[in-house]
């Protein structure tokens, strides 16, 4: 769904209906600059497409905003128990943000393990919209509530709405012909509809989605939709919700230009799909299904009028070997996984580093070691991108560090595999790959050249005058090989994991050849240009805040709320971890005391204390969660005083 920031007339506008309501003798409504909610229930409760469609319509309106999708890895754990529940935290506002918010204002609970799963994150004070119909002596019971929360005064500090959220769904489909199972389904839609009509949501989109979802069963879209309406009249009606809310657009946070709430796993696959174009190449994937990676294969398998080719491998091995195939066949050759995927993968991608030939690893790292966590995130791949692999065996790597920020790290992954005829790691996580935020849709003329030149004929003259094909006569420029296409007359070349001779590609065991070959394939990945690195730092500080990845946003909250609070601490971010920025060493000597946050024990932490000899500090968390910003904030002002 795209959409235009409001306009400062536009707004005029709403602010003069809120005012006709007013005196109209509607119901109380307070302007807020920021919210944070979260849909919490079963795993079968719609919870994440609640939070989904609350979402959109959000950005539509036009604020700015972060989610956090929180969901079990069991495919249905059991009904109402703590393992099971689905959460979707949303926060939006009225300016720039960026992160999904450190506690709920408002928390919805569908059942007893919803409330007792999410009530610790909750400040005093904040909003509990609870369905009253699933707190049965049962449920309670089987979550360790010995008294229901609702009566022994537990929840005193908090403003708590019962609603019966079940029977009231029910009653407003009682004219469609549902069973009472198929009504109670409808719940979650109850629930958009009463949260919509407390913050002012467009709700055109959200009864256009229903009916276009369920084109096929329109009878279920009308029921859906009349439970939507529902929930919005009951918020208009009833005595317990006595005030509504108001965000405004965050007009002054974004740049003009046509707007789309984004999940990082559909920027990257929308980037990767540019990339493609931007190169005149076909896009090829060879992937194999993994959370939280499988939602890149799903959208690029929509995409074959872009002259994309999306193959679902029999396993991880298999799927990387496909893309190679591509690869040395001409196409931007791309692999999906997670963690455990990349292991499988990693004798292949050292025959890529071998081949010297373009292709792109996107790993979207969860929680481990082996199957881990897989719906929970984590930042623990960067050793395994960076070493994993027997031999010297160089890869660079791009670590994006927004959702929307996706889009762009494909299309600079695609550029220097293409560029430099090399792997390239795309490192993103779960946090981002789920999340989402607004993203600018890009005009053409913004994005990349990426075309590349294909081998045509001879490269090489021998001693006797006669002209021949080289497969490993490098450019002098950026060391990358030719790329010949299979089938091209007089290209004809070997390849194979086993060591090559410098220039001719001929089988080599000679110790001197392999020690130039090691030492030049590691060159090329030096001597990759990248930007230098920016650092923030209005007042000189003596803190440095160095991260990587999807800690961006955390990183960036707290240094701010440090530099609002009178402290000075300088903040850089690293997009390109190999090879590293050249102003990378001088920035770090710059300053008295560097931090690195990082969702792992130090892995980025490791590799600049080994090579520039730097004191990093380490701040470390592997709870399969992002950092909250207030975490972090009090981390970083005990290293100021320290």
């Amino acid at each position: 769904m795209t959409s235009q920031v409001s306009s400062p007339a536009e707004q005029a506008d709403k602010a003069v209906a809120g005012e006709q309501r007013k005196a109209a003798g509607a119901k109380d409504v307070r302007r807020l600059d920021r919210v944070i909610i979260r849909f919490a229930g079963d795993s079968g409760d719609g919870m994440q497409l609640t939070g989904d469609r609350f979402t959109s319509e959000t950005a539509s309106f036009g604020n700015d905003l972060s989610t956090l999708p929180n969901f079990p890895a069991e495919i249905r754990a059991p009904a109402g128990t703590l393992p099971g529940v689905s959460s979707f935290q949303l926060h939006f506002a009225d300016h720039d943000i960026l992160t999904p918010g450190d506690a709920p204002n408002v928390l919805v609970a569908m059942n007893p393990a919803a409330l007792k799963a999410n009530i610790g994150d909750l400040p005093r004070g904040a909003e509990i919209i609870v369905n009253t119909d699933e707190f049965t002596k049962r449920a309670m019971q089987k979550v360790g509530y010995e008294t229901s929360p609702l009566e022994d005064g537990s929840l005193d500090g908090y403003q708590v709405h019962p609603v019966p959220l079940t029977t009231l769904t029910v009653e407003a489909l009682k004219d469609f012909d549902l069973t009472r199972k198929e009504a109670e389904r409808s719940k979650n839609m109850f629930a958009l509809g009463l949260l919509s009509w407390m913050y002012h949501r467009p709700t055109e989109g959200t009864e256009k989605f229903l009916r276009t979802k369920f084109a096929r069963k329109p009878d279920i879209a009308e029921a859906n939709i009349a439970a939507f309406r529902a929930g919005w009249n009951f918020g208009e009606t009833t005595e317990d919700f006595a005030v509504s809310y108001e965000v405004a657009p965050a007009a002054k946070a974004f740049p003009p230009g046509v707007y789309r709430n984004i999940s990082g796993n559909l920027a990257l696959a929308y980037g990767l799909i540019a990339a493609s174009q931007q190169a005149d190449l076909p896009l090829f994937l060879g992937s194999y299904p993994i959370t939280p990676a499988s939602d890149i294969l799903h959208e690029l398998s929509k995409h074959k009028n872009f002259g994309v080719r999306t193959f679902q491998a029999e396993d991880e091995i298999a799927g990387i070997g496909a893309a190679l195939g591509a690869a040395f066949g001409g196409s931007l050759a791309v692999t999906t996984t997670s963690g455990p995927g990349v292991a499988l993968k990693s004798e292949t991608i050292g025959l890529a580093v071998s081949l010297e030939l373009p292709l792109l690893i996107v790993d979207i790292q969860r929680g481990g070691p082996s199957t881990g966590l897989p719906t929970k995130t984590e930042q623990a791949d960067l050793l395994q991108a960076m070493y994993g692999r027997n031999g010297e065996a160089p890869v660079p790597i791009v670590a994006p560090r927004t959702p929307a920020d996706c889009f762009d790290a494909a299309l600079e992954a695609a550029r220097i595999a293409l560029t430099y005829r090399t792997p390239v790691f795309l490192l993103s996580d779960g946090y981002l790959a789920n999340g989402s935020e607004p993203w600018r849709i890009p005009e053409l003329d913004e994005l990349p050249d990426l075309r590349v030149r294909f081998a045509q004929g001879p490269n090489h003259t021998l001693d006797d005058g006669t002209e021949v094909f080289w497969p490993y006569k490098r450019d002098p420029q950026t060391l990358a090989r030719p790329w010949a296409i299979p089938g091209t007359p007089g290209l004809e070349h070997r390849i194979g994991g086993i060591e090559k001779q410098d220039g001719t590609g001929n089988i080599s065991y000679d110790p001197a050849n392999h020690d130039f070959m090691v030492r030049t394939r590691q060159a090329k990945v030096d001597g990759i240009e990248v930007p230098d690195l920016e650092v923030d730092d209005p007042h000189e500080a003596k803190l440095l805040v160095l991260g990587w990845g999807s800690t961006y946003g955390p990183i960036t909250a707290a240094v701010r709320r440090l530099r609002n609070a009178g402290e000075s601490v300088a903040q850089a971010h690293l997009r390109h971890v190999n090879p590293f920025p050249r102003n990378l060493g001088e920035v770090l000597r710059r300053y008295d005391k560097v931090v690195i946050p990082e969702m792992n024990l130090g892995q980025l932490a490791t590799l600049i204390r080994a090579k520039y000899l730097v004191d990093a500090h380490s701040y470390n968390q592997v709870n399969g969660m992002p950092f909250k910003a207030e975490q972090l904030a009090t981390a970083l002002k005990e290293a100021i005083d320290g």
